[in-house]
């Protein structure tokens, strides 16, 4: 993870707030589900686009695309994974957002229920994420600012 996630927290965020606006959502399709949602903030590419390139490696959903990742293999796919992981997005990252499965994120909403499939439950696990994130890295930033 970089040192400050600022740019992981705003895209998890506006990820959240344009779920909440009532845009497509089907956990089925690789390009509008919770990773497709994050990939659509991060790349700026269509639900489409992204779906098309997920297919066209066809190695499964998001979590096995994470452990199949290349940089260097020319794969759209490839491309759109830099991307996230360009923000300090792991493969399990990509695996527990998927299934909404992180304990970190479950404790701190104070649920183990979600259903990985709902909308409202990716925007709570999305905005939680964040608000962890940018606790765990306040004193590593403080930190680094004392130090310059």
């Amino acid at each position: 993870m970089s040192a400050f996630p600022g740019p992981l927290i705003d895209a998890l965020l506006r990820t959240a707030a344009r779920l909440e606006t009532g845009v497509d959502y089907q956990w089925g399709h690789q390009g509008a589900c919770n990773c497709g949602h994050l990939a659509q903030t991060i790349t700026q590419l269509s639900p489409a686009q992204i779906h098309a390139a997920a297919v066209r490696r066809a190695a499964g959903d998001w979590a096995e695309q994470a452990l199949d990742y290349c940089p260097g293999s020319g794969f759209p796919m490839d491309y759109i994974l830099s991307r996230i992981m360009a923000l300090g997005v792991t493969a399990e990252d990509i695996a527990r957002l998927e299934r909404l499965s992180d304990a970190r994120v479950l404790q701190r909403l104070g649920r183990n229920d979600l259903r990985h499939n709902q909308r409202e439950d990716v925007v709570a696990y999305m905005r939680a994420w964040a608000a962890l994130l940018a606790e765990d890295a306040a004193p590593r930033h403080a930190l680094a600012e004392r130090a310059a």
